[in-house]
């Protein structure tokens, strides 16, 4: 597969009686009233999450798609990178950036979606607001910055820029993995797929029981941060809601599909992309 991701697990801060150090932990469940994205985004506040995060390679896109904003409901506009099918169409797939924000390699991921999937629009959401970063130091920043009320403003008022009639499935990567099982729940009796690249789950099983949706979850077994026992709780959770959710694991790190990571894995990158691009073209019923 390909790009990487956006959010990624969680900590509480534990002080000690001297020093208050925070101590973060994927396994740590959001305090009351706390978004699951939201626990997620404090690991940016962690040097060796945020270190582990090298600066992207330049790049700069050239392909078709543009530029589209839409009203959101908080008064504002939204914006995103759109690419619409060849043929009039009422089914969308959003794609949400990882932590660096709407850069040209996710125009790009969503230009390799377009293609793979005729008769989709797809639309790369950007939860940032029109900020792009180039350090792990900015990246961050940003990432923290999300107020989940914002974020799903957005969501939404790309929903309704879709229309009313639209069927919408979804694909994130760390931060957008996140937002992209958000998406689904938001989306409603519309969500037809979700899929979430080595994402922060959502831990709210009464929200879970909500969603009209499978899920297709990609994550890696030597991540430290969504690591096997936060997977191993999704999937409980999800049982617990009814839910069906597809696990696929591979023996990688962190963002392995992110080809400008060390730790890319071009082979398992390859393979959850196929994988995805199937559950995508079921998901929306698509002619082979």
């Amino acid at each position: 597969m390909k790009k990487f991701w956006t959010l990624c697990a969680a900590l509480l801060s534990v002080a000690t009686a001297a020093s208050a150090q925070t101590t973060m932990s994927c396994c740590t469940k959001p305090a009351a009233g706390q978004a699951a994205t939201e626990t997620f985004a404090m690991l940016a506040s962690n040097t060796d999450f945020s270190g582990g995060h090298d600066a992207p390679l330049p790049y700069t896109y050239h392909g078709e798609g543009a530029m589209v904003k839409f009203k959101t409901a908080d008064g504002q506009t939204g914006q995103g990178f759109e690419i619409k099918s060849a043929t009039p169409s009422k089914k969308y797939l959003f794609v949400i950036h990882e932590w660096w924000g709407l850069n040209d390699y996710i125009k790009k991921e969503a230009a390799t979606f377009a293609r793979e999937l005729p008769g989709v629009n797809v639309i790369a959401l950007d939860l940032y607001d029109g900020k792009v970063a180039t350090t792990p130091d900015e990246a961050g920043k940003y990432m923290q910055a999300v107020k989940t009320d914002r974020a799903q403003n957005i969501i939404r008022g790309a929903m309704q820029y879709a229309g009313q009639d639209a069927q919408f499935a979804s694909v994130g990567w760390c931060f957008g993995g996140g937002w992209s099982l958000q998406t689904a729940w938001l989306a409603g009796p519309k969500a037809v797929g979700s899929v979430v690249y080595y994402g922060m789950p959502e831990k709210d099983v009464a929200k879970l029981k909500t969603l009209n949706t499978d899920v297709l979850g990609i994550f890696a077994s030597e991540d430290k941060w969504i690591n096997p026992e936060v997977v191993a709780q999704f999937q409980k959770d999800m049982a617990a809601a009814k839910k069906k959710v597809t696990i696929k694991s591979y023996t990688a790190d962190h963002a392995f599909a992110n080809p400008s990571n060390p730790k890319y894995n071009e082979k398992f990158a390859a393979d959850a992309h196929a994988a995805t691009v199937a559950y995508l073209r079921k998901s929306f019923k698509l002619k082979a």
